[in-house]
């Protein structure tokens, strides 16, 4: 069975460039990625401000990368946050989203993200007023896909602790009310995942009333914890079975582009291969792919210290060794991993509160 794979630029901190995401869309297009949903966290007009209309500059920009996307044979679509709008969906409300929804149908969006993450959800009546929001979105957009994200998107009693406790019987609720085709994301039975097995999946769907859209945080590393590692090595616990239990795969790539590509190839080999993917071999394959041979010798030899080691456990000599034996290679990794090295990917607490 053939998994719909994809990428949802979806991560804290620095945004990629346009180019970087035009080139990954180039990249990955040929390997089964079949969708990009735009939804930078440093995207305001999509999150906090998104009652703001987007500037001309940023729409142009946006309507050049979706023509990117049209020619790699790629569906375009953007992740919309409106920040709390399920406190006061009101006449106004209603008005500042009919406009922005017009700016982004003007666009050609292929997909429409509505997502209700990064907000206090602890309301009884949570499900049904986000229901009364999706149908309302569905009617009035021209994208032929509408993915909505949860407020509850994972069993992971962070989100409880964080943006108070769930309403009783949250994701049955929402999932009963919404009209079938529209689709829910799921990240797993944590934000960041270790494996999906398909009994979980199965359990997930039923609660759903439909298949869950995977939001697969991996290879992301934002978030002061996470930014001080760079994701490089081959998906694991992502067995090619999984796939009659998913509506499709969404990839929340590093804050690297380039480098993310890497773990993304080898999920693509995990589901081509089955069951008989050796992630080493798939990491192997994917960095000389990405890379070159001489400089995927060098990220594997270093990879403990890149992955698990991380910034904060390396001396200075050990960082300095690292940055002269990468900034010895002219390539676009090498220039992520010595910007790496130097702090440029470092995101504070803070940038979690403001995005």
């Amino acid at each position: 069975m053939t998994t719909e794979l994809g990428i949802i630029e979806g991560f804290f901190g620095r945004p990629y460039s346009w180019p970087e995401r035009a080139e990954m869309v180039q990249a990955l297009a040929p390997h089964g990625y079949g969708f990009y949903l735009y939804a930078p966290k440093a995207d305001g007009y999509l999150r906090r401000s998104w009652r703001e209309p987007f500037p001309d500059a940023d729409l142009a920009a946006l309507a050049t990368f979706a023509g990117v996307c049209r020619d790699a044979g790629v569906r375009f679509g953007v992740g919309l946050s409106p920040y709390e709008l399920f406190l006061g969906f009101d006449a106004a409300a209603k008005d500042a989203l009919a406009a922005k929804l017009a700016q982004l149908d003007g666009l050609g969006l292929a997909d429409l993200g509505v997502f209700f993450d990064d907000m206090k959800g602890d309301l009884p009546d949570l499900a049904a007023r986000q229901i009364e929001i999706v149908h309302w979105i569905a009617g009035r957009t021209t994208a032929s896909r509408l993915i909505v994200c949860p407020s509850y998107y994972t069993d992971d009693p962070v989100l409880d602790r964080v943006f108070g406790q769930r309403p009783a019987h949250y994701l049955e609720d929402l999932g009963a009310g919404l009209d079938p085709p529209i689709q829910l994301m799921w990240t797993g039975e944590e934000v960041c995942s270790r494996e999906y097995s398909p009994g979980h999946l199965a359990r997930v769907a039923e609660q759903m009333r439909r298949k869950p859209f995977l939001w697969d945080n991996y290879p992301v590393n934002d978030g002061p914890r996470m930014s001080q590692h760079l994701h490089l090595r081959a998906f694991t616990g992502r067995p090619a079975s999984i796939a009659a239990h998913i509506s499709g795969h969404a990839v929340n790539p590093a804050s690297q582009a380039v480098l993310s590509r890497i773990p993304a190839l080898t999920l693509a080999e995990s589901y081509a291969r089955g069951e008989t993917y050796e992630y080493l071999a798939a990491f192997r394959r994917a960095a000389a792919a990405v890379l070159g041979p001489d400089l995927a010798d060098a990220v594997e030899r270093t990879l403990l210290l890149l992955e698990d080691t991380g910034l904060k456990g390396l001396d200075d000599e050990r960082k300095a060794r690292l940055r002269t034996r990468f900034a010895a290679f002219d390539h676009p990794a090498a220039r992520e991993i010595v910007a790496w090295l130097d702090g440029a990917f470092d995101i504070e607490a803070g940038e979690l509160q403001t995005q």
